[in-house]
């Protein structure tokens, strides 16, 4: 099977495999206490080599039941550095054909439209290559750098979850958001 793969006009988002545990491993400790506020509570192994070893597995695992696309989000002009992640988690199939999305861009390179475009890219993948029809992203309401990405990807607000998701140890709130694929009919 081969891995998913797309690129846009200045990033390539690529499948991770076993071999990117070192540069997953990075980008996620690097960005830690940046994500902390915005993500569930770090297991106690979260900041060994070998947790990131195993969730790639894990990884690796789910998309070959098709249940998840997880890219690594490199420059093109720096292929060698992950500098984001987008997953398309949750995969369903059948009527529903939707699945939910995540994404985050390294704290060093916010603020330059990467979010967006990659986003962007990772949406045209899903509709394009796994023809779903609906994509979601819940986002804390006082995550504004995350809604203004989403909302430039085109994604519209359905509403709000209340304490949808157990973040850093508080249940909180999340706006609802969705991108449906308006070539399906």
């Amino acid at each position: 099977m081969e891995l998913p793969k797309t690129e846009s006009e200045r990033l390539i988002l690529r499948s991770l495999t076993i071999s990117d545990a070192e540069e997953l491993f990075g980008f996620r400790t690097r960005n830690a206490e940046f994500f902390k506020q915005w993500s569930p509570e770090y297991s106690k192994d979260y900041f060994d080599i070998n947790f990131h070893r195993s969730n790639l597995v894990n990884i690796e695992s789910d998309i070959i039941k098709g249940t998840l696309v997880q890219f690594g989000v490199f420059l093109k002009n720096s292929a060698e550095k992950m500098m984001g992640s987008v997953v398309f988690s949750n995969i369903v199939a059948g009527p529903f054909l939707s699945c939910f999305l995540g994404y985050r861009i390294d704290k060093v390179e916010i603020n330059k439209g990467y979010g967006t475009e990659a986003v962007k890219a990772g949406c045209e993948f899903m509709f394009g290559q796994r023809k779903l029809h609906r994509i979601e992203a819940n986002i804390i309401p006082r995550n504004t750098a995350s809604i203004k990405t989403i909302e430039k990807a085109g994604f519209l607000c359905e509403g709000i979850s209340k304490k949808y998701l157990k973040i850093n140890g508080v249940w909180e709130d999340h706006l609802h958001y969705v991108l449906l694929n308006e070539a399906i009919e």
